[in-house]
């Protein structure tokens, strides 16, 4: 039977519709973890994503026999092309059957529809902003992926290979043993910096106090520090309101380490959360009927997996080993709270400053994910 692509409205029915293909291919794969369906819908929607200030999009949906079969969104980012000076075409969200025709159709409907908005080169998979997906699996098939990554099987990079795409960057993750006790070398360094530069751990337990004093402060020092970073765009104002609303009120703030200077200015933090992975998994990315008690369960702590969501240093002290700071409060509490092994998340493989923190643990790389990039011909 013939494939039809058609475009899918940014309406809750397909959104949702679009949102659950990708859970329904996976639902036998022991690897994958599904999102939660109703952060997914508030990304691909205008009306809940501010990051459609600067950001064009268009959701398409691959339909046999009346089935759904796969999925893609186009996203022309104006800010990062402004910025880089090239007229790219990101594609994301993508989810497909191991089929040539749907894949060949779906990527046919998203380099259409940015060549009429003159874009020369499509890239991805990349979301809209640095705080979504980016990256395609292609190696660690076999390990249970984070809530903050992608995962897909071995025959997705074959059909990027197949349709002429080539790597643009790669992304590594690595899954990190939590010592018994901070390593001595990191501990020595922590006091020196502190003590040379004036620096001191910052902890908070009440949420809105360290929304009030600190929320803006995290998200802008995440602009100063990745701003040199592949695909970063600065978050606008009304990005950093949209993610202070949505990440710090879900926090285990123990898990949050902020570094300031003298005058309270923050110059480093970590930010770390329980593993949602296997929360996620039994959910099926619902919070109802039952979804969100696994998922309160997670973020209370019952689990041995730390996600490493968020390290940041300000550009003046990277390469200083402040970061030292950071992991010298963290891991005590990470041993004490029963986590075995902490996961990397997405760092480029190129970026040895990142790379470099891990060289006193034991870990693994054991993943690894690329944006893909041809013409657009």
């Amino acid at each position: 039977m013939p494939v039809y692509v058609h475009p899918i409205a940014a309406d809750n029915d397909q959104l949702r519709q679009y949102v659950q293909f990708g859970i329904n291919l996976y639902k036998d794969n022991p690897y994958y973890v599904p999102p939660l369906i109703s952060d997914d819908m508030g990304t691909l929607s205008p009306d809940k994503n501010p990051a459609f200030d600067y950001c064009e999009a268009q959701s398409f949906m691959a339909f046999r026999n009346g089935e759904p079969v796969g999925t893609i969104t186009a996203i022309i980012n104006k800010a990062a092309n402004e910025k880089n000076g090239r007229s790219q075409l990101r594609f994301g969200f993508v989810e497909f059957i191991d089929d040539t025709e749907v894949v060949d159709e779906l990527f046919a409907a998203a380099e259409e529809w940015g060549r009429q908005r003159g874009m020369t080169e499509i890239v991805g998979p990349m979301g809209f902003s640095d705080m979504d997906y980016e990256g395609m699996l292609i190696e660690g098939f076999d390990e249970m992926g984070t809530m903050a990554t992608i995962y897909n099987p071995p025959y997705y990079p074959a059909h990027m290979e197949r349709m002429g795409f080539v790597k643009e960057v790669d992304w590594v993750e690595y899954r990190i043993a939590v010592p018994d006790a901070v390593p001595e070398k990191y501990s020595r360094i922590a006091e020196i910096i502190a003590r040379k530069y004036n620096l001191s751990v910052k902890k908070y337990t009440s949420r809105s106090k360290i929304k009030r004093e600190y929320g803006r402060a995290i998200f802008e020092l995440v602009n100063e520090a990745y701003a040199g970073l592949y695909g970063f765009v600065p978050l606008t104002d009304r990005q950093i309101d949209h993610y202070i609303e949505m990440y710090i009120g879900v926090l285990r703030l123990e898990d949050v380490t902020l570094v300031v200077d003298g005058a309270g200015t923050l110059v480093a933090l970590g930010i770390a959360m329980p593993s949602l992975s296997q929360a996620l998994r039994k959910s099926g990315g619902k919070m109802l009927p039952f979804g969100w008690y696994h998922l309160l369960r997670a973020i209370s702590g019952h689990t041995d997996v730390v996600d490493l969501l968020l390290v940041a240093v300000k550009p003046e002290y990277q390469s200083k080993g402040v970061n030292a700071m950071v992991f010298n409060d963290l891991i005590p509490r990470f041993h004490a709270n029963g986590y075995k092994y902490a996961e990397s998340n997405v760092e480029l493989e190129g970026n040895e400053n990142v790379q470099k923190q891990w060289e006193y643990f034991e870990r693994r790389q054991h993943r690894r994910r690329r944006a893909f990039i041809k013409p657009i011909s």
